[in-house]
């Protein structure tokens, strides 16, 4: 008799500390919801080894135990938990006793778990490519990656990409490129951002080109199904040549830039970025830098990617060319 009250206690215990979503089919799913980011929400349950990846379009009621960080379109950030108040409408109760605020479910655009732990915040991915040709002997091997670590009010985001290529008779071509960027979040999806990137490339004859930005930014659009936002500020740029005949540059800049990500079309993922750099020393010269990537999800987590990348200088160095640009294909991984 002991032993089933103590089960019967240890169930009741275990239910209520699990959340339930009801979704727009009539289907419902109880477990422990983790994250939501990109219109993906991810729940633990008890039956299944593997967490569940739920469109969060598809979600009519949610109800849950769990405290989350919730990011709102507007750029509004609150503490709480989310119950239905009625279809497609929750309510997030605040921890400070504050009174519940109602809000469309489309308008919540990120969930992370209150203390779920440092790992569970980190966030990469890492794609390979390769071609061989049998004329002229022809190899190129090329790795773009990230990783990324978003936290309640700011994100910390790094890449790494590099390129090699031999063939008989022509110089090796090798480009790297990376960099760290930090964003602090303020309210109505404002954030002040801090930069650190390196470029190394021979086609332009670059040893090192590093540049340091920091500046302001601004998500204009900040839903489900895409993010569009500007930036604007200042850079310090640095550049060091292999061409002896070129002096080394360094010079102060602005920069202005955008990027749109659009992510809710389906396996199909989409990323454009681009930033203008007029010089505030070296009147005439401006820079700017341009990607695209279109990536393609696979089962578990896997996925194929297509990429595009442009450098522009209208006063490159001695004998360089004034643009250089790669085309990447490749296959990856994420987390």
């Amino acid at each position: 008799m002991i032993f089933q009250l103590l089960l019967m206690v240890g169930l009741v215990n275990i239910y209520c500390q699990t959340d339930s979503l009801i979704f727009k089919n009539g289907n419902h799913i109880v477990g422990e919801l983790k994250t939501m980011n990109k219109n993906v929400l991810t729940v633990e349950t008890t039956y299944s080894k593997s967490d569940f990846s739920i469109e969060w379009s598809g979600i009519k009621e949610i109800y849950t135990k769990t405290f989350f960080l919730i990011t709102l379109s507007n750029g509004s950030r609150f503490n709480g938990q989310l119950k239905s108040v009625s279809p497609g409408k929750v309510a997030i109760i605040t921890s400070e006793g504050q009174p519940p605020v109602e809000v469309k479910l489309e308008e919540i655009v990120i969930l992370d778990e209150i203390d779920h732990g440092f790992w569970s915040q980190i966030y990469g991915s890492i794609d390979l490519g390769f071609d061989l040709t049998k004329a002229n002997n022809f190899k190129q091997l090329s790795i773009r990656s990230n990783v990324g670590y978003m936290a309640k009010r700011w994100q910390l985001d790094g890449t790494f990409n590099t390129l090699g290529s031999t063939q008989d008779d022509v110089e090796d071509i090798k480009r790297t490129d990376g960099g760290v960027t930090f964003k602090y979040f303020l309210p109505h999806d404002w954030y002040p951002l801090v930069s650190l990137e390196f470029l190394s490339n021979t086609e332009l004859q670059l040893d090192l080109r590093t540049t340091s930005r920091i500046g302001m930014g601004k998500y204009v659009i900040h839903t489900n199904k895409s993010y569009w936002g500007f930036s604007i500020g200042t850079n310090y740029n640095a550049e060091r040549y292999s061409n002896s005949s070129t002096a080394d540059r360094e010079s102060w800049e602005g920069f202005l830039g955008t990027e749109l990500n659009m992510f809710n079309m389906g396996d199909l993922s989409l990323l454009t970025q681009i930033v203008a750099y007029p010089s505030f020393t070296e009147s005439g010269r401006w820079r700017s830098d341009f990607s695209f990537d279109a990536k393609y999800d696979l089962p578990l987590d896997f996925y194929v990617k297509l990429g595009y990348t442009l450098n522009f200088d209208n006063r490159p160095a001695e004998g360089s060319l004034k643009s250089d640009y790669v085309f990447h294909t490749g296959f990856g991984w994420e987390w």
